[in-house]
């Protein structure tokens, strides 16, 4: 199984590494041009910067390349990969993806001092507590019907969400020892590639 990371700025060796601890049989892209998505049967867009991921992502003329992959491809975005895949965005204007049916707010938390770290409670994933590093974090503020929570807050914030063969998290599972969302993804794209 080939998994891509975009490699273009952000926590991209922190996925590799999860990534090439977690399977023998995994091998990670790190995408930075269009083509390279041709090699790949799941992409994940790592936290970072997101406006100097799209900035970037533009630059590289990833952006239609990427949504087009999104169509039969599983994604995964994480923190700034978040804002990155979100149809809407609250109060701000910067390209995204446009993939996912949700309004993001960016750095709903706070700035990098209001970082974070909450145990949350992740059905998908059997149930044990999830360790959720939250780093300038963005928030779901409001989703289709079309997706499915996974993770809330103890505030009913949404922190965690599936469409369809997208996942979307405000928090960092690359930065912990927990690589159950990372399996998750691995299962998501199992199961696309099945055509389930």
């Amino acid at each position: 199984m080939n998994i891509g990371v975009l490699a273009l700025q952000g926590a991209f060796m922190e996925h590799r590494k999860m990534l090439e601890s977690l399977h023998a049989n995994v091998n990670v892209v790190e995408v930075r041009l269009p083509v390279h998505l041709n090699i790949i049967d799941g992409l994940i867009i790592p936290g970072g910067e997101s406006t100097t991921i799209s900035k970037l992502a533009n630059a590289y003329h990833l952006i239609q390349p990427i949504q087009h992959f999104s169509e039969s491809h599983p994604i995964w975005g994480t923190c700034a990969g978040m804002i990155f895949m979100a149809k809407h965005l609250e109060q701000v204007q910067q390209t995204s993806l446009e993939i996912m049916n949700i309004k993001v707010q960016r750095n709903a938390f706070g700035r990098q001092v209001d970082s974070f770290v909450t145990q949350l409670d992740v059905p998908e994933l059997n149930y044990t507590p999830f360790p959720g590093i939250f780093i300038r974090a963005p928030a779901v503020v409001d989703y289709e019907s079309s997706v499915q929570v996974l993770a809330r807050l103890s505030d009913n914030t949404v922190v965690a969400v599936k469409e369809k063969h997208w996942l979307a998290t405000s928090f960092h599972p690359e930065l912990t020892d927990d690589n159950r969302f990372h399996q998750y993804f691995l299962d998501m794209i199992a199961t696309t590639k099945k055509g389930v």
